[in-house]
């Protein structure tokens, strides 16, 4: 697909002192699914409870509990998989990962290591104008654990378990990526994707969306003798746990890319471990070394039957996907004639593009996508607000782009009357009229002013003769003496037949 049209990203390169190095980098993200319910109760999943008010007795990991499959939980990750146009399981199953820590109250979380829900996928990912595609691995389905909180008293720790039992789709990328900002551009498109679809909020900020990053280094070449099946010029990966913002993902990977560098060029060996990134200090640390999977006993859960779906029922959930980020962008470019950057800006949040496709929707792409961008979304983004808080709806500014194509108002006018309807509300003809605010449109009128304007100066007069670009200060003049209201494309005309141009 894009990759036909653009070239791929080139790996980043960091020079040693022994000679370059590139990275090799693998994603585990995950990802809150959008549901009411958690995975295996009815308990609610709402933000912002009174610590542990939200937690079913199977949550609880009470005695003769059993879970039962939230049916809502597998519909969106299988609506996730069909978006990443991933190979969906009829049937798969859950796994048992045994570890005590005190916010996992049942000994164990229930998730899918041998038979995942979704299996191999894909997501196209531009950086700087090229375009990688990134394959997915495969997504399952599991519970997340609890909230340990350690900042309420000096001497104790607390647990929520609030979260506990929340449904998770874990989506592991293969080691396809070669950078810092491929990395965050892939997270940030997975998040897109995924709003779109309508399976997860993405709210970093909440942990809803976070990711364990995978960074190894190696010589210029081994990464394209692994995909060929030569996995010997791999460098030994280290993981970095529980990222959850965009910023902090590049500068980990950074940081972990030349420790390992250093490591290697002073004789050592990089150690498999698992590694926290210290945002104060710009930083990784150790914090454990990297578990495998017989390190967690893995077994197959024996309260839950394998789960079996029907291909009737993933052919449904198919039929009534919406259209996707990157089709979208296609559509907005051919169907209202935006730039390939227009169209990226509007279409990267799902809001934004019903936004403007309201405000563009029978009226000029182009000229709606400018006052979107640029008067909108310029104005929100100064002032800290978000689309959601925008004082001026879809309709409002779409009653100023008709003012301005019936030739009402002038696009100064059209500022001003902007200003108005941000600051007061309002509907924009009925303020156009109320204001008096409408263009001068009446040629006696124009001609009036431009004859008042030439008369009154006459030395810039012989000058606009000798040099015609000089007949814009005319223009000016004209427009400043009637309040902005004149039309500027009659005035121009008027102007330069005054002076003979």
């Amino acid at each position: 697909m894009l990759d036909h049209i653009r070239p791929a990203p080139k790996a980043k390169v960091i020079e040693g002192v022994t000679g370059p190095w590139e990275m090799v980098i693998g994603l585990e993200v995950h990802a809150q699914i959008a549901t009411a319910a958690k995975l295996f109760s009815g308990a609610s999943t709402q933000v912002g409870a009174e610590p542990n008010s939200q937690v079913a007795f199977v949550d609880a990991g009470m005695p003769g509990m059993l879970p039962v499959v939230n049916e809502g939980c597998i519909a969106q990750a299988v609506r996730t998989g069909l978006g990443l146009k991933a190979q969906i399981n009829l049937v798969s199953a859950f796994d048992r990962k045994n570890y005590f820590y005190p916010d996992l109250p049942q000994g164990y979380q229930i998730s899918q290591l041998y038979h995942p829900l979704v299996g191999e996928g894909e997501v196209w990912v531009e950086v700087g104008g090229a375009v990688r595609r990134v394959r997915i691995e495969r997504i399952h389905v599991e519970q997340d654990a609890g909230k340990s909180i350690h900042d309420m008293d000096p001497q104790m720790s607390f647990v929520d378990l609030n979260r506990t039992g929340v449904a998770l789709m874990e989506i592991v990328s293969r080691p396809d990526i070669r950078g810092p900002e491929e990395a965050a551009a892939y997270v940030s498109k997975l998040r897109q994707i995924m709003r779109y679809l309508g399976t997860c909020d993405g709210d970093m900020q909440h942990g809803n969306l976070r990711a364990d990053v995978n960074v190894s280094v190696c010589r210029p070449g081994a990464w394209e003798r692994f995909m060929e099946g030569d996995a010997s010029g791999l460098g030994t990966r280290c993981e970095i746990k529980n990222m959850n913002s965009l910023r902090f993902i590049q500068q980990a990977i950074e940081h972990e890319a030349r420790r390992q560098i250093a490591i290697l060029e002073d004789g050592g060996q990089v150690v498999q471990e698992t590694r926290l990134y210290d945002p104060d200090k710009g930083e990784t640390r150790s914090m454990r070394s990297k578990e495998e999977a017989h390190d967690y006993r893995y077994f197959p859960d024996p309260d839950l039957l394998p789960l079996e779906i029907e291909q009737a029922w993933v052919d449904d959930l198919a039929a009534s996907l919406p259209e996707l980020p990157d089709t979208k962008k296609a559509r907005f470019m051919r169907d209202f004639g935006l730039t390939d950057y227009d169209a990226s800006v509007l279409t990267a949040d799902v809001e934004d593009a019903a936004f403007f496709e309201a405000v563009a929707q029978g009226r000029d792409g182009k000229m709606a996508a400018n006052w979107v961008i640029n008067d909108l979304f310029g104005r929100l983004k100064k002032e800290g607000h978000a689309l959601s808080e925008s004082p001026v709806s879809p309709a409002q500014l779409g009653g100023i782009i008709d003012l301005i194509q019936s030739g009402d108002i002038s696009g100064k006018i059209a500022k001003d009357l902007f200003e108005i309807v941000y600051t007061e509300g309002g509907e924009p003809r009925a303020i156009v009229e109320s204001r008096g605010m409408r263009q001068v449109t009446d040629t006696g009128a124009i001609e009036a002013a431009v004859d008042e304007v030439i008369a009154a100066n006459p030395a810039q007069v012989e000058k606009a003769k000798a040099n015609p670009k000089l007949a814009g200060w005319f223009v000016g003049q004209v427009m400043k003496a009637t309040g902005g209201k004149a039309n500027p494309a009659a005035v121009n005309a008027l102007v330069n037949a005054r002076l003979g141009l």
